[in-house]
């Protein structure tokens, strides 16, 4: 089984989380294919599912939602993520004109509530701000976050693709601890590594959750770090008796800062087998093997 993370006293979350921003991509959208994906994720200790409001044109938590509805207890068995604050012109909306970042009381307000109501719930564990708003009132963000926690809707909070000084400057004003950083990680994006982001999310005690651990495909396709990657992934995986996406996985999670890959498909076969990654484990020098093949250089 896979091992859980302690964030906080009130935030508990798997070792890897299933993201379901491609439920809706899904050919079969049904109650029954939903719950089939999530029984695959518990009966790994996947107990983590990361939503969005905007994820498939609104429509994933909807769908998820549906499956909780019809089975309640599993909503005991599982931590409910979900972001907003991205807003997409939709037939839904038809008053937006342009897609813009809201970070006002009033939408965040709407989108927890809208999000309750979708995933058949009384509270998420986990709400993330999606994007840094440039148009933010800092003040006025932070206040709203933490009435979410002290109201009992939301249990902790974290931000998405935020960098330092956009952080601190809304922990600047909440009351509460931002728990969580969800960043683009992987093997053909390594510049949290080098450019500070890494290094001062751990000094302010904010963990981080990767997105697009796979990099979007791009692991497997013919670019030219691709191409370099691919012989020793393969001979890696061969030597741990596993497949090359869980040698990628395997090269987040064996990062001493305990990166939480976000993990999103809708093929049934590879949700079941998510959690081998957890059981691969990565030396230093393989590593760095990856790290340096990826970049095209050795370290210097």
């Amino acid at each position: 089984m896979i091992q859980a993370h302690n964030l906080q006293q009130s935030l508990k979350l798997s070792a890897l989380v299933y993201g379901v921003w491609r439920l809706a991509d899904d050919t079969d959208t049904s109650i029954t294919h939903t719950r089939a994906k999530i029984d695959a994720c518990l009966a790994q200790g996947i107990s983590s599912f990361d939503h969005a409001d905007i994820y498939g044109d609104y429509q994933c938590e909807q769908l998820f939602g549906k499956a909780l509805a019809q089975a309640p207890e599993l909503r005991s068995q599982m931590q409910l993520i979900s972001k907003c604050n991205i807003a997409i012109p939709s037939a839904k909306f038809p008053q937006r004109s342009v897609k813009h970042y809201d970070t006002s009381a009033a939408y965040i307000n709407s989108s927890v509530n809208n999000s309750l109501k979708n995933l058949h719930t009384d509270y998420l564990d986990l709400l993330m701000l999606h994007r840094p708003d440039p148009f933010m009132d800092a003040p006025k963000t932070a206040a709203v976050l933490d009435q979410l926690i002290d109201s009992g809707k939301v249990r902790a909070i974290g931000v998405s693709n935020f960098m330092p000084s956009d952080w601190r400057l809304l922990q600047k004003y909440m009351q509460h601890k931002i728990i969580v950083n969800q960043i683009e990680i992987n093997l053909l994006q390594q510049k949290s590594f080098t450019d500070g982001t890494l290094a001062e999310m751990q000094i302010d005690d904010i963990r981080a959750m990767a997105w697009s651990p796979l990099a979007g495909g791009q692991l497997f396709s013919d670019s030219s770090a691709a191409l370099r990657l691919q012989p020793l992934l393969s001979r890696l995986a061969e030597e741990h008796q596993c497949d090359v996406d869980h040698i990628a996985i395997a090269w987040l999670l064996s990062h001493p800062a305990g990166i939480i890959p976000v993990l999103g498909t809708n093929n049934l076969q590879r949700i079941e087998n998510l959690g081998k990654a957890c059981q691969v484990k990565l030396d230093r020098q393989s590593w760095f093997a990856l790290y340096s093949a990826a970049a095209g250089c050795e370290v210097a």
